[in-house]
C-alpha cells in the first residue's frame, strides 16, 4: 500500500511487514517499527528511474518502507535537488549534477543509476546468493548497468542514443521507460494521489520483475558461457599452436564474451581468435569465422573463397577433407559431419 502525506512526497508501506507484525507482542511490534527505514520520492507523475530505484532499495537489508513525510525519510530518491551519498540523498535534477557510473560509462545518472551505483552490488549478492566480494558480483554489476540501467538513465535525462540529426526510421514506444510512463493516469482519467500511488506500485513492480529477469539470465546463462569461453581460450594452443581456433563442446553465445575478453586482456591483433568450432543441433559440427566486431557481418578471416557456396562431396573434394557439409556463400560459416573434420577445415583455412 502506498500513502501520500503531502504533495512533495510519496512514501511507501510494506504490507507484508504489517501483516506479520500483527501477530507479535506489543514490545516486538515496537522493536520492528523502530527498525523500519523510510524511502521517500516525489508525488504525482512518475518515471521509470524512481520506480526502479525504489524497487532496488527494497531488495537491500537496510531499507523498508513506512508512511512518513519527506524530511523524516531515511533515504530520498529523485527529489530534493541534492545528491549526497553520506546523507542518503539521491536526486539528479539539480543544476551542476554530472555524476556518471564510471568504469568507462559516460551517461549521466538518473535516480535509478545513482541507487544502483551505491546499492547494486548488495542487491546482486542477495539475489544470486553469492558472497559480496565474489568477482562474479562485480562482473554482473557492470553487465547489468550496461544492458539494463544505462538506458533508463539516458532516457530519463533526455540523452539520445544517436546524433539528433539522424532521423529514426520508426517509433519505439515499448521500452521499459515508455511502459512505465503509460501507467500514469491519462489526462482525462481520474488522478487522485491514491490512484497515482497505486499505479506507482505497479510501475515499481514492473521494473523490478524485468530487472530480476535480466539478472537471473546473466547469472545463470550469460556468466557460465563467459567461463566456458575463458576455458576455451586457455586451452586453445592445445588445439592449434597458433591459439587462433577455439573449440566448444556445446553451443554457447560466445561472441560478446570473446570481444569482452580481448578488450579486457588487451589481446594483440596477431593473437586474436580467427575461427570457432562447435556442435550444431543435428549432430554435425560448425566452423564459424570470428567477426570483426560483435555486430558486424564481416569476418576477421572468412573461410576460403574456393570453398564458398559448395556442399557435401563437392566441398569435400575442393577442401581435401572428408565429411564436409557446406560453406556459406559469404564464408562466415561452414560445417562438417565430425569434430575432427571441422577442426581440419579450420586449420586448413588458417593456412590459406
Amino acid at each position: 500500500m502506498f500513502v501520500s502525506l503531502r504533495a512533495s512526497c510519496r512514501t511507501l508501506t510494506t504490507r507484508s511487514f504489517f501483516l506479520h507484525a500483527m501477530s507479535d507482542t506489543p514490545q516486538a511490534k515496537k522493536q520492528k517499527l523502530d527498525q523500519i527505514k523510510i524511502i521517500g520520492t516525489h508525488n504525482g507523475t512518475f518515471h521509470c528511474d524512481e520506480a526502479l530505484a525504489v524497487f532496488l532499495l527494497r531488495q537491500t537489508a537496510t531499507y523498508r518502507e513506512d508512511p512518513a513525510v519527506l524530511e523524516t525519510c531515511d533515504i530520498v530518491v529523485d527529489v530534493g535537488a541534492v545528491y549526497d551519498e553520506s546523507k542518503q540523498l539521491f536526486d539528479h535534477h539539480q543544476r551542476g549534477f554530472t555524476e556518471v557510473f564510471g568504469h568507462g560509462f559516460e551517461t549521466k545518472l538518473s535516480s535509478a543509476g545513482l541507487v544502483y551505483k551505491h546499492f547494486g552490488k548488495e542487491v546482486i549478492a542477495n539475489k544470486t546468493q553469492l558472497p559480496a566480494d565474489d568477482p562474479k558480483v562485480m562482473t554482473l554489476w557492470l553487465k547489468m548497468y550496461k544492458q539494463f540501467i544505462e538506458a533508463i538513465d539516458g532516457i530519463d535525462n533526455g540523452i539520445s542514443q544517436y546524433p539528433s540529426d539522424i532521423k529514426p526510421k520508426y517509433k519505439s514506444s515499448t521500452d521499459l521507460s515508455s511502459r512505465v510512463a503509460s501507467l500514469n493516469p491519462a489526462w482525462n482519467q481520474p488522478s487522485s494521489p491514491e490512484i497515482y500511488d497505486a499505479q506507482f506500485a505497479k510501475a515499481s513492480q514492473l521494473t523490478g520483475e524485468e530487472f530480476l529477469g535480466k539478472l537471473i539470465y546473466y547469472a545463470n546463462a550469460w556468466l557460465p558461457a563467459r567461463e566456458l569461453l575463458n576455458a576455451a581460450i586457455a586451452s586453445s594452443k592445445n588445439i592449434d599452436s597458433t591459439g587462433k581456433i577455439l573449440v566448444f563442446e556445446q553451443f554457447l553465445p560466445w561472441k560478446e564474451h570473446l570481444f569482452d575478453y580481448e578488450a579486457e586482456s588487451e589481446t594483440p591483433e596477431s593473437e586474436k581468435a580467427i575461427y570457432v568450432v562447435y556442435p550444431d543441433d543435428g549432430g554435425s559440427w560448425r566452423v564459424q569465422a570470428v567477426p570483426v566486431s560483435s555486430e558486424s557481418f564481416d569476418s576477421r578471416k572468412a573461410l576460403p573463397e574456393a570453398w564458398r557456396g559448395l556442399r557435401d562431396d563437392t566441398l569435400s573434394t575442393a577442401a581435401g577433407i572428408e565429411g564436409c557439409v557446406f560453406v556459406h556463400a559469404s564464408g562466415f560459416i561452414g560445417g562438417n559431419k565430425t569434430k575432427e573434420g571441422a577442426l581440419r577445415l579450420a586449420k586448413a583455412a588458417l593456412e590459406m
